[in-house]
């Protein structure tokens, strides 16, 4: 990609690692900006740093131009020769355009939804869901060995309630609920899971095994009559209990074992989707992945906040007790799954979201998953209608709204590098818009099939290398992609 291309030139020239290059808010200070020449100088002479670097590097066919501006910015504008040999490469690379190696092949276990085993999968269930399944996508896509793993909680006190028919007198067990959940999860939100992980398959010689190396270890003792666990040498707020007073391990007894189980199957990084009242469980799981011998860095969480349903301009007040409570499979029946996806996708995990219902059931270019679609569906409608085949004769793209589709198409690749690597899956559909809304600019500013062929064929290319990209986009939301409307 040609971030990475700039990153690496820079590098080489100026010996220095881990170079930051972002894209500039104005058009007027290029295609991508570099702060190097600030932190080489340390602020003394940034301007004079910035101009050897540029002197050095300015022949380079990659750069229209290099500029300087404020205290020592290095803004670069990419020449049209590189623009139109990333445009050749995304109708080469179809389908795989946007794939990366940066993650090594590195072994990623993702865990999400892990629903209560007490009742129907809930928006929150939906959040997490929808947010493990793409960030998997993503990672899959940049280069690292997924697995998606579900959490069956099959095993406690809710499970036994339930077995027994306490749980609103019903009758059915913990297994006919989460089998029910399962298929929904399948077919429904189209979501499939490498494994689904049984709580009560973590054997007595698992947890036996799990309590005898921390004692070996001297990071447990007796208080109370319950066994506890030195949570705090490792960084909690407060030790943990192991064993209660009855007899009976708690939780975290299992969620150990549950960690040491996963990193006996190989993985490298483990990511775990938890709602936000989860918050306090971090640092006691970060406790027990240094017990075990493994560093904190290699458990991620990511916590998902709440979402409130609006309809007119009003909360719908979600409450079991008040007889009104929304699942997940009664709003994707309303709005279908495509809409659902996108605007629980469309905020950042810590960020709470309000659900306009009203919005959601428009068919119209004010909700902006049909805005999106209708982007691909116009595009798959032009290059029907063409009746000829796209052409390599990039030179005839010459007008500024053109250049800057190509310079927007490649930057999917950079969308893929940064989700994989900090998880802000909310760039995805933020991207998805962007390039929509670029390509309706386009077809309303220039007409793609003219009396000119060789001008017509350019610009289908175009048009061809942007449904390539949205579709992928799409395809990397679980979001579909539709020729028709």
């Amino acid at each position: 990609m040609i971030r990475e291309e700039i990153r690496k030139i820079l590098e080489q020239e100026t010996g220095q690692k881990n170079i930051l290059i972002e894209e500039p808010r104005e058009k007027s200070h290029g295609d991508y900006s570099s702060n190097i020449a600030m932190k080489m100088s340390g602020g003394k002479n940034s301007l004079e740093v910035a101009e050897v670097i540029k002197k050095n590097i300015e022949g380079n066919k990659l750069f229209d131009r290099i500029d300087i501006a404020g205290p020592g910015f290095i803004n670069f504008f990419i020449s049209r020769g590189a623009l139109e040999k990333e445009l050749s490469r995304i109708l080469k690379n179809k389908d795989k355009f946007g794939s990366l190696k940066i993650g090594k092949n590195k072994k990623v276990n993702v865990e999400f939804i892990s629903a209560n085993p007490t009742g129907p999968l809930t928006l929150g269930n939906g959040r997490g869901g929808f947010g493990g399944d793409v960030l998997s996508n993503v990672l899959d896509l940049a280069g690292y060995a997924v697995t998606r793993e579900f959490y069956i909680n099959d095993h406690g006190k809710q499970v036994e309630d339930l077995a027994k028919g306490l749980y609103k007198g019903e009758k059915r067990t913990a297994s006919q609920i989460q089998k029910a959940n399962q298929k929904l999860i399948t077919k429904d939100l189209k979501i499939k899971f490498d494994v689904w992980f049984s709580q009560k398959s973590l054997d007595k010689r698992e947890i036996r095994s799990i309590l005898n190396y921390l004692a070996k270890k001297g990071l447990t003792y007796e208080k109370d009559d319950a066994l506890w666990f030195r949570s705090t040498k490792f960084g909690d707020d407060k030790d943990r209990v192991l064993i209660k007073e009855d007899g009976k391990k708690t939780y975290f007894t299992s969620d150990i074992a549950y960690l040491k189980n996963k990193f006996k199957r190989g993985f490298d990084q483990l990511i775990m989707f938890l709602g936000a009242d989860h918050h306090g469980y971090a640092n006691r799981m970060k406790a027990a992945v240094s017990a075990l011998g493994y560093k904190k860095e290699q458990l991620d969480f990511i916590f998902v906040q709440m979402i409130r349903l609006r309809e007119g301009g009003k909360e719908k007040k979600m409450s079991k007790r008040t007889g009104f409570f929304e699942t997940l499979e009664k709003l994707i029946t309303e709005v279908g799954l495509d809409v659902t996806r996108y605007f629980f996708l469309e905020r950042g995990a810590n960020a709470h979201i309000n659900f306009d219902m009203k919005l959601a059931k428009e068919k119209s270019q004010q909700n902006p998953v049909y805005y999106i679609q209708y982007a691909h569906a116009r595009m798959s409608s032009i290059l029907k209608k063409a009746k000829m085949k796209p052409s390599s004769d990039f030179h005839l793209l010459d007008s500024n709204i053109e250049l800057d589709m190509i310079k927007r198409l490649i930057k999917l690749e950079e969308v893929v590098e940064d989700t994989a690597l900090d998880y802000q899956i909310q760039r995805l559909p933020h991207y998805a818009f962007e390039l929509a809304e670029s390509f309706h600019s386009f077809y309303h500013a220039k007409k793609v099939i003219t009396k000119d062929k060789k001008l017509t064929r350019a610009r289908l290319a175009l048009v061809l290398a942007t449904k390539i990209v949205l579709k992928n986009t799409l395809t990397l939301m679980g979001i579909s992609a539709p020729s028709k409307m």
